[in-house]
């Protein structure tokens, strides 16, 4: 028997630039406080945490979700495993969850994502030494670029200007700013060493100041400095800066994954899984990848993409953001309405249940019944999404 999952208590840490608030915390670390407050939000239930399932793709290996969980002290019964789609890991993880209550395979399950690019470890090839920040989008033989020179060339290949670019990153600024100033995003930060507060939006990121930005790839304009033959020259004059792109952070953010039936017991706020998908495209471009994801999410759903009414789309570059979007033909005005990663902080792992923790506290919030979309573009050329809907 199948049952319509829902998403419960979303909640987060407040997102730290790397190296600064939450500097000598390790990823479960960031995880645990999260976890333990879900978990005694839901805890009226009586029901029994079925499964923690955690996004992470830059942390020391191993099952992080379960080290969090029982750093959380939810207790040695409660089991975890962890998911790696890269900076769509923690959207995923949300997304495996809710198939098994689908499905009927669980009842309760914590799902959600962390990331410490404070602490992530440094890696190195076997028997060479040589040092790498990542591993391998794709293999030998296949593009596999690093997402800032991707961001670049994507805004070159579809004509997205940086005074596009630079607008959409002084309008999330500007947001965040406002929405943090106002407490909009109080109720879903859990402290963590007493920090309850973003570190990033600044409200001073205006048009003046970002157009003092640099290009940030320009030298990799013209050929792939990864793993791949040369690539699509981008015409050597980047418009991807410091400031229309993310910067690396700290965070987590997890919820309960249930049934509508234990949300009605609990009486909290619910959003309904409708719909959700992965997708995968050309990895040379894989800031688009949203795009055929969320696609496939609305086509699910039933829906067109006129019938939004509100959507998160994670802010790695503002050029992935306006190419997904002219894509889709979404409208601006919803995507992101309180800022998103240029402004807060893009903490990978956790990046894409980010997502969901700020469409549950703007749709609660908000007198429109419409449904929303979370999506993020994903190294490699991959893509997940995913379709909620308030639960009355």
């Amino acid at each position: 028997m199948t049952s319509a999952p829902v998403i419960v208590a979303a909640r987060r840490t407040a997102i730290g630039t790397a190296g600064r608030t939450f500097a000598a915390r390790t990823v479960d670390a960031l995880a645990a406080p999260v976890l333990a407050e879900i978990a005694h939000m839901v805890g009226a239930s009586g029901l029994a945490i079925d499964d923690v399932v955690l996004g992470n793709c830059m942390g020391p290996g191993g099952d992080v979700a379960r080290v969090a969980a029982l750093r959380a002290g939810l207790g040695d019964e409660v089991p975890g495993v962890t998911v790696d789609r890269q900076c769509g890991s923690g959207l995923d993880a949300v997304a495996q969850a809710a198939s098994r209550v689908r499905a009927g395979d669980a009842r309760l399950v914590l799902a959600g994502g962390a990331e410490s690019a404070s602490t992530a470890p440094h890696r190195s090839w076997p028997g060479t030494g040589e040092r790498y920040a990542r591993a391998p989008f794709a293999p030998l033989g296949f593009p596999d670029p690093d997402m800032g020179p991707a961001a670049d060339r994507l805004a070159a290949v579809l004509g997205i200007s940086r005074a596009r670019q630079d607008a959409w990153a002084a309008r999330s600024h500007a947001r965040a700013s406002a929405a943090q100033s106002a407490g909009a995003f109080d109720a879903e930060i859990v402290a963590v060493d007493g920090v309850v507060h973003d570190d990033r939006p600044r409200a001073t990121m205006d048009l003046a100041l970002l157009a003092r930005f640099a290009p940030a790839f320009a030298d990799d304009a013209e050929t792939d400095t990864t793993r791949t033959a040369p690539r699509a020259a981008a015409s050597g004059r980047g418009t991807v800066t410091a400031g229309n792109s993310c910067g690396f952070a700290d965070g987590a953010a997890a919820m309960a994954v249930t049934t509508e039936a234990v949300a009605r017991e609990l009486g909290l706020p619910a959003l309904r899984v409708r719909a959700a998908a992965v997708a995968a495209g050309d990895p040379g471009l894989p800031g688009l990848g949203a795009a055929p994801a969320a696609r496939a999410a609305i086509a699910r759903a039933g829906m067109t993409a006129t019938d939004l009414g509100f959507v998160e789309i994670t802010e790695a570059f503002a050029s992935q953001v306006l190419a997904v979007s002219d894509e889709l033909g979404l409208d601006e005005d919803l995507i992101s309405a309180d800022g998103g990663a240029i402004a807060l902080g893009h903490p990978w792992g956790a990046s894409g249940a980010v997502l969901l923790v700020r469409l549950a506290a703007r749709m609660a919030a908000a007198d429109d019944a419409r449904p929303g979309l979370a999506a993020c573009s994903i190294g490699g050329g991959q893509g997940v999404a995913m379709i909620v809907e308030r639960v009355a």
